[in-house]
């Protein structure tokens, strides 16, 4: 059992390394942001819809559910596109520091879809870490635009996860997964075909692009999610959490090697970041230890 434990921890945390490495091949790979979100959502979907092939799983879903996963796909699509483009005109590490603060945007929106009271100590960890955004955008000005593509897409990322969580309830995370792909490139699609962006550059792609879109597509995509999936149900979302929050950590690690002095920043900008990240570990962890809390309240209550 402990052996099966440890095995989990070690997938979730190469996972975790995996999901990190997306913003290094974003990075490396040459195209713009949204023909480069175009092959990556276009090849996840051919992936994902192998998987459901292989293990004979169904493709059927409700027209309720059609129209929840297109409108969540095209919010997925313009999170990745202004994820992307915050890489391209600054670097990883602005960008992962900037996208940290879906904690703070999340604790907003979940009141107004799950109904419940706005907590007091989450905006206030919400205005330290826009206090370390402030930081950083007052030392590395030179990144401005970066740090709102960034901020954009984090804020469409909190949105799509809070839709997420109402959706679960419902449908299985394979199944949400491939429509919210497939209807994310749709919407891409039919704004290539409006703007005339399907110009014979845009199919001219370098092998060395094929191969980074490949694993981007199927690696740090199609296969991370769904191994994410099974691993999540033999580890607490306590040590879940903290792991996933070590993502912009190790890319940031792996930019350095990578990229040298491009992603070598000012001082103040790793106070900044570190004073984000901190707020982001803080949050997760008395968020877990309340839910812990309620857990054994609720045991207590039924024996009695």
């Amino acid at each position: 059992m402990q052996e099966s434990k440890l095995k989990n921890y070690l997938i979730l945390h190469l996972i975790v390394f995996i999901w990190g490495f997306t913003a290094i091949l974003g990075a490396l790979i040459s195209l713009d942001a949204i023909p480069l979100v175009w092959y990556r959502m276009s090849l996840a979907v051919i992936f994902i819809a192998l998987y459901f092939i292989l293990k004979k799983k169904s493709f059927k879903v409700d027209s309720k559910g059609i129209f929840k996963f297109f409108i969540t796909g095209v919010i997925i699509a313009l999170h990745w596109v202004f994820f992307f483009k915050a890489i391209k005109v600054s670097n990883v590490s602005v960008a992962l520091v900037t996208m940290s603060t879906g904690a703070f945007f999340t604790s907003l929106l979940e009141p107004i879809f799950f109904r419940r009271k706005i907590n007091p100590l989450e905006i206030l960890l919400g205005l330290i870490v826009v206090f370390g955004l402030y930081i950083i955008f007052s030392f590395e000005s030179q990144y401005k635009l970066g740090i709102i593509y960034a901020l954009i897409s984090s804020f469409l990322s909190a949105l799509f996860s809070v839709f997420n969580g109402l959706f679960i309830k419902k449908y299985n995370g394979e199944t949400i997964s491939f429509y919210q792909l497939f209807f994310g490139v749709f919407s891409i699609t039919v704004y290539l075909l409006f703007t005339n962006g399907f110009s014979t550059s845009f199919f001219e792609v370098t092998n060395s692009d094929w191969l980074y879109l490949i694993i981007l597509s199927s690696i740090c995509t199609a296969y991370a999610f769904i191994v994410s999936v099974k691993v999540m149900k033999f580890i607490s979302p306590y040590t879940v959490m903290l792991t996933i929050n070590l993502e912009p950590i190790y890319a940031i690690i792996l930019a350095l090697f990578i990229f040298g002095d491009k992603e070598k920043m000012n001082p103040e900008f790793y106070l900044g970041a570190f004073i984000v990240l901190f707020v982001v570990l803080l949050n997760g962890i008395i968020k877990n230890k309340t839910v812990i809390r309620n857990k054994i309240k609720e045991k207590t209550v039924r024996k009695k």
